[in-house]
């Protein structure tokens, strides 16, 4: 049955995962058939892209200055049979969703909608927050004052009241899509029903080189990801600084760490060793794994999943990762590399020196991460998933509460 389904999201254009992943989803699933359209806040970059993709394309303004009649717009003109709201938290078009008579399905892409700090970690101690969104948050955590990445003072409130609003609207969707069963944790310690969540995890496309990775004498590391405090690259050349084994780094990323992880790698003696590169396009991330002996994580705060270490893995590459939050649902220790206890820094290290030395473990690793990726983690298996939820809410009938919606027969 060809589908209408109108996604919601805070931008057009292409910036992070949780755009990437709307992207590849939307195009796959115009590709089967179904009819794609999206309503967006405002635009960031790559919109040509996103328009051969959308064909529908509703502004809805600024995530602070929604306008309520564009989307009531949308959802009339494109009359969806799904919406499927991938990131929004505007208040008036969540009470707008909820009260649409469609079935919305939401994309949880990350802590933003149960963490008033959005990143699931204490900032001082770098602890993993296991708590539900409650009093605490704002004191003793003190997640009411947060930054302002945006101009102006750099500091902005965030509301306590305003935070529970948004998962109670949440609670009335049809489904929360998630991408690993810690997530799904999370939503059920803050009271969403068992019944209303479903895990499907966000595959990236594979990558088109399966030739195996060198394992050469350079005994390359890679890491690829953002620098910043969460992803805990100075946690990382902390422990690399402890390294035995001869070997080089490439740091393949960007970010608000940059400039102090750069001087931390000088004062590590690591300089002739680390190699900062910046932002690297995807293809040249896959010629660094062909030539490397293992991947690394560093991640500290609870990673929603960890996409990284899925392509590292394609590449037939071993990956040393700490456990923080989904990682450990596809890193098996000892079966496709080593999972870490969180920021042990000596324990990250003799695992790298196992696989710098060993190759032939390195190798090993590398081949059953690979055959992981392709029995667990196949795009197209992932978009067959997806397609069966969005048929499933399609024939639903409309119901308040989404623990008590049954199929229409």
């Amino acid at each position: 049955m060809a589908m209408r389904l109108l996604y919601i999201h805070e931008r057009i254009g292409a910036l992070g995962g949780a755009e990437v992943n709307l992207l590849l989803t939307a195009r796959a699933l115009r590709q089967r058939g179904h009819s794609v359209g999206l309503a967006h806040g405002g635009s960031g970059s790559g919109e040509a892209e996103w328009s051969e993709v959308f064909s529908s394309r509703t502004a809805l303004g600024e995530a602070a200055l929604v306008m309520p009649e564009a989307l009531e717009q949308a959802l009339e003109e494109f009359d969806p049979d799904i919406v499927v709201l991938n990131k929004f938290s505007n208040p008036q078009v969540l009470d707008a969703l909820a009260a649409c008579h469609r079935p919305v399905v939401r994309m949880v892409h990350d802590h933003d909608l149960y963490c008033m700090r959005s990143y699931k970690y204490h900032y001082f101690s770098r602890r993993i927050c296991t708590r539900a969104a409650s009093a605490y948050c704002v004191f003793p955590c003190g997640a009411s004052i947060g930054r302002n990445h945006g101009s102006g003072f750099p500091l902005r409130w965030v509301s306590y009241t305003a935070k529970l609003r948004e998962i109670a609207a949440n609670k009335r969707f049809y489904r929360m899509v998630v991408a690993t069963n810690y997530m799904k944790q999370e939503l059920l310690r803050n009271g969403f029903p068992p019944i209303q969540i479903e895990t499907h995890a966000p595959v990236p496309l594979p990558t088109k080189s399966l030739e195996d990775p060198s394992f050469g004498p350079r005994n390359l590391i890679v890491y690829s990801g953002q620098i910043i405090r969460g992803k805990g690259v100075d946690v990382l050349l902390e422990a690399l600084a402890r390294v035995k084994a001869p070997f080089e780094c490439v740091i393949l990323g960007d970010g608000s760490q940059r400039a102090e992880c750069e001087r931390l790698s000088g004062r590590l003696g690591l300089a002739g060793k680390v190699q900062f590169k910046g932002f690297v396009p995807q293809p040249q991330v896959a010629a660094h794994y062909g030539d490397a002996s293992l991947a690394v994580m560093s991640s500290l705060w609870p990673e929603p999943f960890g996409a990284a270490g899925l392509e590292a893995m394609r590449c037939g590459l071993p990956v040393v990762a700490f456990d923080a939050g989904g990682i450990r649902e596809w890193l098996l220790d000892g079966v496709n590399g080593f999972l870490v206890p969180w920021m042990d820094r000596d324990a990250f290290a003799a695992k790298v020196d196992t696989l710098l030395i060993d190759k032939s473990l390195a190798r090993s690793l590398g081949q059953s991460g690979r055959r992981l990726a392709e029995e667990r983690f196949n795009f197209n298996a992932y978009i067959d998933g997806l397609e069966g939820l969005f048929t499933r809410a399609a024939n639903t009938a409309p119901s308040a509460n989404p623990a008590t919606r049954e199929t229409v027969s």
